[in-house]
């Protein structure tokens, strides 16, 4: 696998979300994982926090925290005007755009002054740790982020992210491009959605890139009359749903994965149980008491079904991957278990594990 392959599937899937959790790998390194086997994952990180020449991603506020396409900086910006103008981003974020952007504006030229920084490289922010413990200064950074006056230069050992201006980071001919209007970047950012899930219901390719409901329906009307989005009938689904022109109509599915909590495949949890009969939540934040199958489960995908979910924990200091539980679905196939197994497998090689254990 080469750094070919990763960008075609990054281009497919056209984001990777981002996620802090590491109890396994972060989420950003498994939806390549679970579509081509074992890689390098420092692919991915060079691509997205490298030298400015191997940049091909930027990170921004797409379905979540996400690394997207250096293509899809331009059909974001309307994104980052609404947050510029305190339209769009976190409540508490958006004084920062009026009566405190003075504030805001000087962190910005501290930035453009010294050089990246973090929100710990400021006074405020020495000792905290966490998004519950944000101070103003981060706040402000976070503002800055969302209006596209920043952007992350890296990311240190712990995940903290370090800003910079987009002109020392995102290369130039990316911040050249012009840039579309509303309408058309929510037109094409609907068709990658589409490109993504193959077929979707407009709520579904409304949460691929959180996009508001009135732009994606003149969107799905403009993509349809073009012929980008064919309209379809799928049984029991009772809201209409839509193909993309260029979707592969696959005879036989006869391939394996695990898919992480937030692997596009699954992420909007009503059609993971329309596509598969299936019903998944993450239970990250669910009392351990309470908790049905466990803290970070993947569901393993066999053929065309979702036919069991482990519960997995990387113990590096004892080069072990845990297998804290393993429920089998009851419509599963006979070789579920030791297609599993081979699956469990790989993903120790991968993630640098001596053993599969479990508990």
């Amino acid at each position: 696998m080469n750094q070919g392959h990763l960008r075609r599937t990054i281009g497919r899937l056209s984001l990777h979300q981002i996620d802090s959790v590491n109890v396994l790998a972060r989420a950003q390194y498994l939806p390549a994982f679970s579509r081509l086997g074992s890689y390098d994952r420092t692919l991915i990180d060079r691509a997205a926090w490298g030298r400015r020449s191997e940049r091909r991603l930027f990170e921004y506020w797409a379905h979540e925290a996400s690394l997207l396409p250096l293509d899809l900086h331009p059909l974001l910006r309307w994104r980052m005007a609404r947050a510029d103008r305190g339209e769009a981003g976190w409540t508490g974020l958006r004084p920062f755009a009026i009566e405190r952007r003075s504030e805001a504006e000087s962190v910005l030229h501290r930035i453009r002054a010294e050089g990246p920084m973090a929100a710990s490289d400021f006074e405020e922010g020495k000792g905290r740790s966490g998004w519950w413990e944000w101070g103003d200064i981060k706040r402000a950074l976070e503002w800055l982020f969302w209006a596209g006056h920043i952007t992350t230069a890296t990311r240190r050992a712990n995940f903290e992210r370090v800003y910079d201006i987009p002109e020392r980071v995102i290369p130039h001919a990316i911040l050249a491009l012009p840039t579309p209007s509303e309408a058309d970047a929510h037109r094409l950012l609907i068709a990658r959605a589409a490109q993504a899930c193959g077929i979707a219901t407009a709520t579904d390719l409304r949460d691929y890139f959180r996009l508001g409901l009135a732009e994606t329906r003149a969107a799905i009307v403009d993509l349809v009359a073009e012929g980008i989005l064919l309209p379809v009938t799928v049984a029991g689904w009772t809201s209409p749903a839509y193909l993309h022109r260029d979707a592969r109509r696959a005879q036989r599915i006869a391939g394996q994965a695990l898919l992480a909590p937030f692997d596009p495949l699954i992420w909007e949890r009503s059609r993971t149980e329309r596509l598969f009969g299936y019903r998944y939540r993450i239970e990250i934040y669910t009392p351990a008491e309470k908790r049905i199958h466990g803290y970070y489960v993947l569901p393993f995908l066999l053929g065309e079904h979702l036919v069991a979910r482990v519960d997995l924990k990387a113990d590096r200091a004892a080069v072990r991957l845990l297998v804290q539980s393993v429920h089998i679905e009851p419509d599963a196939r006979a070789d579920t278990r030791s297609r599993l197994d081979d699956a469990l497998g790989m993903m120790a090689d991968w993630l640098g594990l001596a053993t599969v254990v479990f508990r």
